[in-house]
């Protein structure tokens, strides 16, 4: 496929860092671009879908958003992986807790995304249910969380496909046979993109709402308030 592709409209693959930071929402890549970037430059607005290229500390970097769900963070990231040379893509979101320790605005850095999602299976034939962030870049932001006093939780995430759920599920299940801190609805897909792609991928989570305490975050805070998963992700900039 020849790029601009049906979903980004860069012409070239210098207009994208090798590093790129994925949130689900448009409105916090901009925010993040017109925060923290040196020189950012909107790269994308197809479907709104908005991308900055800029600078962090002198060094390149991209923020693109992904969309919500599984499917829309596949087509972005592999886009992303295939056509335009990107090497490293973390993506940066909001979760809900699922662990008594893990409270409101506690950064979580994924190891591994648990899902009953059919996604990775339909994409490769991968018949398991669990994918890993990639290990070398995760030793990387566990690095730059110490360096910056941002304390980390480490551990497991359950990739949702359904937010509205009327089956029955039980999220103590998740917690307790899958060893999941929190949920969301894109790592796994954006790990098995990576791995078919030969990429890097990694996920860090800010928690917006507590699944036990009923605790949660206004629309404006999960968009804005997240900094220091954000400072920790910026550090990736080459």
């Amino acid at each position: 496929m020849a790029i601009p592709t049906p979903h980004l409209e860069m012409k070239s693959t210098e207009e994208v860092a090798k590093t790129v930071l994925m949130p689900g929402d448009p409105l916090r890549a901009k925010f993040i671009a017109e925060t923290f970037l040196e020189n950012p430059q909107q790269i994308n607005q197809v479907r709104n879908v908005f991308g900055y290229t800029g600078t962090y500390k002198g060094r390149k970097i991209s923020v693109i958003a992904s969309g919500m769900g599984m499917p829309s963070i596949g087509i972005y990231s592999y886009e992303l992986y295939q056509f335009y040379g990107v090497e490293n893509i973390i993506r940066i979101g909001s979760c809900g807790s699922y662990a008594p320790e893990v409270k409101l605005y506690d950064v979580i850095l994924a190891d591994s995304a648990w899902s009953e999602s059919s996604f990775a299976h339909t994409q490769t034939g991968y018949d398991k249910d669990t994918l890993d962030a990639s290990p070398l870049v995760n030793e990387r932001l566990a690095t730059y969380a110490e360096e910056l006093g941002i304390p980390l939780h480490r551990g497991a995430i359950h990739s949702a496909d359904v937010f509205y759920r009327n089956d029955g599920f039980d999220f103590n299940t998740a917690y307790e046979e899958h060893g999941c801190l929190a949920v969301e609805m894109e790592a796994f897909a954006l790990f098995s993109t990576a791995q078919v792609t030969g990429k890097q991928a990694a996920c860090i989570l800010t928690v917006s709402d507590n699944l036990i305490t009923h605790e949660q975050t206004t629309s404006e805070e999960r968009q804005s308030a997240f900094t220091n998963m954000m400072k920790i992700a910026l550090e990736m900039a080459e």
